[in-house]
């Protein structure tokens, strides 16, 4: 069978595949519910052998979807029988390691889950779609050769940056298991006074002096979680700072098509924890606007998930929604 190249711009509606599985996904979820209260780390390191997974239709809203708000989740569908798949599989398992955790690979068996198969709308193996924020692209068909396909993976996971803000995840070489934790994090440099001065800083409602002091370690050090966090947070607490929020809410209702005025809307919501009002404010400016200003609200969506944590449900359900809009 011949490569077929897909645009990444077509999605699956995965809706009827959680139709299908809504009685199984509701014991998944509490399952995995159960193991984050047990104590699985935020951000914790997985293993290499934790790259590549195989997947069922029993597993596949814990293993793929939910996984994939985290990471993009490339899938291998393949049978034993297939010639084709011999010679891709092994190349895909390869490239996922050397990824490093860019993206996860879920191999799905087509001869033991068929009903995967239909709702993906497999004509032939092998085939390779991906799933971002819950949506389902289709990458390519065949045993394509490895630059294409290393072509096709770098635009995913730039996809999965720019639009979802997805990062990879931490992989480590000494890591058993996907719910190892986390090592402890050493910082590159002496941050532990510059970060002292920031939250000090906020205390003393210094907030231009705050932002300074956390783009002082994220120059050095932009992987430190904690001065990201604590830059969005005084970035948005600088962004609302002298603002009357009778005229800003007042604006937002008698404008829904004003972009501008919903993401000033929204940064209050948050500030406020009205939570889902920020995030539902910005997803509908998305969808209703266009260029600069569609950019514009995805861009602050973006940013608020920075502020509320990738950890949290609601950012969860909220990418989700932005990725329905997206696409």
């Amino acid at each position: 069978m011949q490569p077929r190249n897909m645009s990444m711009s077509g999605v699956v509606d995965l809706a009827a595949v959680k139709a299908a599985q809504e009685a199984k996904a509701k014991a998944e979820q509490a399952r995995a519910e159960a193991a984050r209260q047990g104590g699985g780390a935020a951000g914790a390191a997985i293993s290499p052998a934790s790259l590549v997974i195989d997947v069922d239709e029993a597993g596949f809203e814990r293993e793929v979807l939910q996984r994939s708000t985290e990471v993009p989740v490339v899938i291998d569908f393949w049978a034993e029988w297939c010639e084709p798949c011999k010679q891709l599989s092994p190349l895909l398992e390869r490239l996922t390691q050397e990824y490093n955790g860019r993206f996860l690979l879920a191999k799905i068996d087509v001869d033991a889950n068929q009903m995967l198969m239909q709702q993906f709308g497999v004509q032939g193996i092998p085939a390779v779609f991906a799933v971002v924020a819950g949506q389902a692209l289709p990458l390519f068909q065949g045993a394509a050769p490895e630059a294409q396909i290393r072509q096709t993976l770098d635009q995913l996971i730039q996809v999965g940056e720019e639009r979802f803000g997805l990062t990879g995840l931490v992989v480590d070489a000494d890591a058993q298991g996907q719910e190892a934790p986390a090592p402890a994090e050493v910082p590159a440099g002496p941050y532990d006074a510059l970060l002292e001065a920031a939250v000090q800083a906020l205390d003393a409602g210094d907030l231009a002096g705050a932002v300074q002091a956390y783009k002082n370690v994220l120059s050095d050090d932009p992987a430190n979680t904690e001065a990201k966090l604590g830059l969005a947070q005084a970035e948005l607490l600088r962004r609302v700072q002298g603002l009357d929020a009778q005229t800003v809410r007042k604006d937002a209702a008698d404008r829904p098509a004003d972009v501008p005025a919903q993401i000033a809307a929204a940064d209050l919501d948050l500030v406020g924890g009205h939570v889902e009002d920020a995030f539902g404010r910005l997803i509908d400016a998305v969808a209703r606007s266009a260029g600069d200003d569609r950019d514009a609200a995805r861009v602050r969506l973006l940013e608020l998930f920075e502020v509320v944590g990738a950890e949290d449900p609601r950012v969860t359900a909220a990418r989700t929604k932005l990725a329905r809009v997206l696409f």
